[in-house]
């Protein structure tokens, strides 16, 4: 599934409108005890436009209309914020759904028919929907799979870009942990018989989309703590402004001036200074994290394991597939007896000429590099890898003439597990052969001295040593290590920025992981790693007290993936791994689990911000309204009242046009999350209490003067 980019159209928009209406209902509204008590002073004043004396009431009903109007507005623009951070997420529910297809099967009538004997009297052709979990289903060249299932056996090229967005084909096989294949899914070559996991209806699609469309409904641990801490509050608001009521009889006795505190008064007040700005995007912050996940084709399977990320103390990294690319590519070459370093390039160019391997191709373009010439694909790796830790050093410059006079395909000698060697016969009758060190050694007849100690060198730096023979006569080394991924170590010192700490677990050699680590800056590492050790490491962490995650694609990775706090699982891996773990990559990129925490740290700073702002907005609508209401009866009050505002009336009309528009103002930021920075805890509270807390308290002083002076110049309560 490509990443999808969401436009809002005018239909989407008249739902959002409409849906906005329907969440007036009480009933659904009780879940959010803010917008309830919103809705009960709405009701209120709407009471008192109709009825005045009801409440004993004095002032006009245009005034009591207007203040129910802008309640109401407050509690319809809360309830468009859910609604439209909603329609984000039903939107990628139906992008899931629009891959659903109906195809036609291949079932097996004998499933122990052997996989390249299997003719057209040997399956019968139906509907996907009749295939049943259990079945076997042969799958051929240009076939689409019909159901979610196992490979059992073959292997073959697959399609699977309807699901991840990814052009590139994959490789799924019987045996390991590439056996999984989800249906709708083309074969582009070869074939495989399948066995089918899920029932019609349950297949990896079905539970997607209900993961989606369930995580965009439930609240998260997190969101019913601030929900119970807002309703604590509201409590305590109302408590307080009910008491004010008397309060205010009381001072009527002693102020003639004073006639008493306004129903319509209180409620605006208690609106004013409950947090009703949070109260209004808590639900749309938690949607909008969840979206932003699924648009990185990452899969959460709830809301909880989304906010564990953002929370995540320790991450465990496996080195292949997520530190490194897992192939290995030429660094240098290191020229033994006689030869010098010309020699030595010239004859890796010529032997690497023709080799399709990984390592067979970045020695070629070493070399290319190394004689001052452009890679055969017109980038060299250093300008793939543009982060300084990122790729090896710059290869000196070797004046050395790199030409393919002299050299055929057809005398190309392929590797082979036998020789353990590969390379190429010149037209001259040269023989020039690279490969593993001691299979050299036996076939060359003359061995430099040196050529044991320089390649054990290169293995305590974590290479791998490639020896190189022109005639039978060893002339040097190529040495090998491990591609970094792009930018990891950058993306590596960002996830430390965040006060994570990063371990990397591998079952690759000592050497090798150290090599590793100390390119990207781990901060701790564990070599010669079986999968019982990954899980014992997992609960000594947590048993430290912190949340752990890490990522995992294989069924030995499930008990830790089950385990961890917060489990990336492969959408190539095992089924196992996929129920194990609690969010599922489509892409299957192992390094994506540090997006996942960068989503999870900024969901939690977006709402951790956006509450700062709301509670500091209650602050300065306290200095705004107190003063203005109660001035005439306690004149001290008076030098409280900095914006010296025209009327009471105007006072508390300006702060409810403030508390129910900057909700609408605030949505963009809610669904699109605050600005995001690698930083520590300390440094994330300072900024949110200057940027939100500072902006929170002075924006209503400003918005609410010049509201009330819009009412003057209009000549509105005077």
């Amino acid at each position: 599934m490509a990443e999808i980019t969401l436009t809002i159209d005018t239909e989407q928009q008249k739902q959002a409108v409409s849906d906005s209406f329907a969440k007036l209902d009480p009933r659904y509204l009780v879940k959010n005890p803010v917008l309830f008590v919103v809705e009960l002073g709405t009701i209120i004043g709407l009471a008192m436009t109709i009825a005045p004396g009801l409440f004993g009431a004095t002032d006009s009903r245009v005034y009591y209309a207007v203040i129910t109007v802008l309640l109401g507005f407050t509690v319809i623009f809360a309830n468009y914020a859910e609604a439209y951070a909603e329609l984000e997420g039903e939107a990628q529910a139906d992008s899931l759904r629009a891959l659903q297809t109906e195809t036609e099967g291949k079932r097996l009538r004998n499933e122990d028919v052997d996989l390249e004997d299997v003719g057209e009297d040997d399956y019968e052709a139906v509907a996907s929907d009749e295939i049943e979990q259990g079945d076997v289903v042969f799958v051929d060249e240009g076939d689409v799979i019909p159901r979610d299932g196992t490979v059992v056996e073959g292997s073959a090229s697959v399609d699977e870009s309807a699901i991840t967005g990814e052009s590139e084909p994959v490789i799924r096989q019987s045996g390991g942990d590439r056996t999984s294949v989800v249906g709708g899914t083309e074969v582009l070559s070869d074939k495989i018989k399948v066995e089918v996991t899920s029932e019609e209806g349950e297949s990896f699609l079905d539970e997607m989309i209900g993961l989606v469309e369930n995580a965009q409904r439930q609240k998260t641990p997190n969101e019913i703590a601030m929900t119970i801490l807002l309703s604590g509050l509201t409590l305590v608001f109302v408590v307080a402004v009910a008491t004010m009521f008397f309060f205010g009889e009381y001072l009527s006795t002693f102020a003639p001036n004073f006639a008493g505190l306004d129903i319509a008064e209180l409620v605006a007040l208690l609106v004013a200074l409950m947090p009703t700005t949070i109260g209004a995007l808590l639900a749309a912050i938690r949607v909008a994290g969840m979206t932003r996940v699924t648009r990185r084709n990452v899969i959460a399977k709830s809301g909880r394991a989304v906010e564990a990320a953002g929370d995540l103390d320790a991450l465990i990294l496996d080195k292949t597939g997520t530190i490194t690319t897992g192939e290995r590519v030429a660094q240098d070459f290191h020229p033994l007896g006689d030869a010098d370093d010309a020699d030595v390039v010239r004859a890796s160019y010529q032997s690497s000429l023709y080799d399709e391997t990984t390592e067979g191709r970045s020695i070629v373009k070493l070399a290319e590099k190394m004689n001052g010439e452009q890679a055969a694909d017109g980038q060299s790796d250093s300008e793939e890898l543009d982060e300084p830790g990122d790729s090896v050093d710059a290869p000196r410059t070797v004046s050395v003439s790199l030409d393919a006079e002299g050299l055929s395909e057809s005398n190309f000698v392929p590797f082979s597990a036998e020789t353990r060697m590969s390379g190429i016969d010149l037209s001259d009758g040269t023989e020039i052969r690279k490969g593993a060190v001691d299979a050299v050694e036996e076939y060359a007849t003359s061995v430099p001295g040196k050529l044991r100690q320089r390649s054990n060198e290169i293995s305590e730096n974590g290479g791998t040593p490639l020896a190189l023979a022109v005639d039978k006569q060893v002339v040097g080394i190529i040495e090998l290590q491990d591609e970094l991924k792009p930018a990891i170590a950058s993306r590596i010192a960002e996830i430390q920025k965040m006060g994570v700490e990063t371990i990397m677990a591998t079952g690759d050699n000592q050497r090798t992981a150290r090599w590793v680590a100390e390119q990207v800056g781990i901060d701790e590492f564990h070599a010669e790693f079986d999968p019982e050790e990954k899980i014992e490491l997992v609960e000594d962490i947590q048993d430290d007290g912190k949340l752990v995650g890490m990522t995992g694609d294989g069924t030995n990775d499930a008990p830790a993936l089950a385990k961890a706090d917060v489990g990336l699982a492969m959408n190539a891996g095992t089924n196992a791994a996929k129920e194990a773990g609690n969010m599922v990559d489509l892409d299957s990129n192992p390094s994506k689990i540090i997006e996942v925490v960068g989503i999870g740290k900024q969901l939690l700073m977006t709402r951790g911000s956006l509450t700062t702002f709301s509670v500091a907005n209650d602050v300065a609508k306290y200095f705004v309204l107190l003063p203005a209401i109660l001035a005439a009866a306690i004149p001290g009050l008076a030098a409280m009242d900095i914006l010296n505002l025209s009327t009471p009336a105007s006072a508390v009309t300006a702060t409810l046009v403030y508390n129910a528009f900057i909700i609408p103002l605030l949505i963009p930021l809610a669904l699109r999350g605050v600005d995001y920075e690698a930083q520590s805890g300390a440094q994330l509270l300072r900024k949110n209490l200057v940027v939100y807390g500072g902006g929170g308290l002075i924006a209503p002083f400003i918005f609410i003067k010049a509201i009330d002076m819009l009412f003057v110049a209009l000549g509105v309560f005077q």
